[in-house]
């Protein structure tokens, strides 16, 4: 069993502790918009934040999460009440296909949260990990910069 914080409840998972966390957050607790990508962690489309970091969710196993706080992509907002962030992320158009909006989203959020006014080098290098096969680079870049300068994400 390990006892960890999912969206500021705290659960227990009854899975193996080498289980990935990918298939704890979908499968155990039906949280189901962390992403599948390569199962690598090289595309970043399951990015979670872990004690406020962005993390691969596909290769973390769930015992490294023990007594520790996750954040999934449901806790940033709602379809209905979005986070400013996500706002900001449809006002400029940033999501083609959608597929690794979830992981982009986890990501740029933990970067204005630890660097509130982060530069276009910040920015670069801590959206690195996520790849995006319809190119909206430019947007998201945009998308963080202009959600920095309203500190949309407290």
């Amino acid at each position: 069993m390990t006892t960890f914080s999912l969206n500021g409840r705290v659960v227990v998972s009854q899975e193996a502790p080498d289980t990935p966390l990918l298939w704890v957050v979908r499968d155990e607790f039906g949280l189901k918009d962390s992403k599948f990508g390569c199962g690598a962690g090289l595309c970043g489309a399951c990015t979670v934040q872990i004690d406020g970091q962005a993390q691969r969710a596909c290769v973390t196993p769930i015992a490294q999460v023990a007594g520790r706080a996750v954040r999934t992509i449901e806790a940033l907002g709602t379809p209905t009440q979005p986070s400013r962030l996500q706002q900001i992320w449809a006002e400029l158009a940033v999501p083609q296909c959608g597929y690794c909006q979830s992981g982009q989203l986890m990501s740029a959020h933990a970067l204005l949260q630890q660097t509130p006014n982060p530069t276009d080098a910040q920015i670069i290098d801590a959206m690195s990990g996520n790849l995006c096969r319809c190119g909206t680079y430019d947007r998201i870049k945009a998308a963080i910069k202009q959600a920095a300068a309203e500190g949309a994400v407290s």
